[in-house]
């Protein structure tokens, strides 16, 4: 057995799907998820991230998981953002990898697969859009935001803004809640000296309704966060164990 498939072996997955505002698409993005779930070599759990929707994303939530136990949902009692609805998921994981989609259906669950066969190499699988179905505006603006973001931090994360990653659990746990922390998880991995690797994925017009970004929070809002990463990334610190000792008796 290869030192990836006894990895995989021995591993779960949690998929986090945030959630605002989604009626439309939700229904449609559970037929695209299964298919994936229909393949994936590891244990699979699908847990939705309901950040205080307004529509009826969460009556819809709350009927596909009581139909399948493989889907799970937890929903925040107001909306808070994105970052804040990653971190919420995360400290709800009970799996070893945690997997990042949106639900929008503009990426396909199905490249996560190809995701694993660089486990447990990386510590954290990146997709790349390398065929954007944005509009004009929006292309733009992720283009000028990515460009600022890599020339003031360096991480060389090239679409830091794709909704399809899978990250070591070791890692995302120490992922701080900070403001636009969703921007930066590349490179908040690699800050813990993780080591992540970027590949292209599919990605496709958007299924309905209408984009949660405009160009004020795709361009000045990453700018101003970008300062705040360079902020904490210069206080930040790390440790390693050398020895411990348990009161079982066992040590090490």
């Amino acid at each position: 057995m290869s030192d990836n498939s006894a990895y995989l072996a021995l591993q779960s997955l949690t998929v986090l799907v945030p959630v605002y505002n989604e009626e439309e698409s939700l229904r449609q993005f559970v037929v695209e998820m299964n298919k994936f779930l229909a393949q994936t070599p590891v244990a699979t759990t699908v847990l939705f991230v309901n950040d205080g929707s307004t529509d009826g994303s969460l009556p819809i939530l709350r009927e596909i998981c009581r139909h399948d136990a493989r889907y799970e949902f937890i929903s925040l009692s107001q909306n808070r953002g994105l970052s804040t609805a990653i971190k919420a998921g995360v400290d709800h994981c009970r799996s070893t990898l945690i997997g990042y989609i949106d639900s929008d259906i503009q990426t396909s669950p199905l490249d996560l697969l190809r995701f694993f066969e660089f486990f447990p190499e990386f510590d954290m699988v990146n997709g790349i859009r390398a065929k954007r179905q944005d509009t004009v505006v929006k292309k733009l603006s992720s283009k000028i935001a990515n460009t600022v973001r890599r020339t003031l931090i360096n991480d060389g994360i090239q679409d830091t803004g794709c909704p399809l990653k899978i990250i070591k659990m070791e890692y995302a746990r120490r992922l701080p809640l900070i403001h636009g922390m969703h921007r930066f998880l590349g490179a908040l991995v690699q800050l813990q000296g993780g080591k992540v690797k970027q590949i292209p994925v599919q990605h496709f017009p958007r299924f309905a309704g209408t984009a949660k970004y405009n160009l004020w929070n795709r361009a000045w809002k990453p700018l101003v966060d970008t300062f705040g990463f360079r902020w904490i990334r210069s206080r930040w610190k790390n440790y390693e164990i050398g020895e411990h000792h348990r009161a079982d008796g066992a040590g090490r």
